[in-house]
């Protein structure tokens, strides 16, 4: 289906934020190398990994914009996870409460809201893995076990 819109500006990441706050995350170690990827997300990656997503997400127009109005993208958190060798990421999403919270008025259905916060999921998903085959040059400090098992 794809969607044509124009990248929005790349997120701010916060350099000092731990990954401790996100349930869905479980990283080993603390220096995220925040700074390195945000200059890669200025230079490019952000925008590069945004035109791919797009290109193939099922997000229409009007839940883009709902997502853009809340200001989803800027929410995005990425963080170097040294153990994994990975760019992990924590995905923004429109809270369970979100009838109560009045958050958007074109935001009506449990549908649209599970639409939403899977493509952001999407979105961060294709962002980490541009940033790790594309810009990331750096190898973690962790080596394998010699006893895992092979694949």
């Amino acid at each position: 289906m794809g969607l044509a819109v124009e990248p929005p500006a790349p997120p701010t990441l916060e350099v000092d934020q731990s990954v401790d706050q996100y349930d869905d995350v479980d990283v080993m170690g603390d220096e995220y190398r925040r700074q390195e990827l945000q200059a890669y997300l200025d230079e490019g990656a952000w925008d590069r990994a945004f035109n791919e997503w797009a290109e193939h997400t099922d997000l229409t127009p009007e839940e883009f914009a709902i997502a853009h109005d809340l200001e989803m993208f800027d929410m995005f958190d990425f963080f170097w996870d040294d153990f994994a060798d990975r760019v992990g990421y924590h995905a923004p999403g429109i809270p369970e409460d979100w009838r109560e919270r009045e958050l958007h008025p074109e935001l009506e259905s449990w549908s649209t809201v599970s639409a939403i916060n899977a493509a952001l999921a999407e979105l961060g998903q294709t962002v980490s893995e541009t940033l790790k085959s594309e810009y990331i040059e750096w190898e973690s400090a962790f080596e394998a076990p010699d006893d895992l098992p092979e694949f």
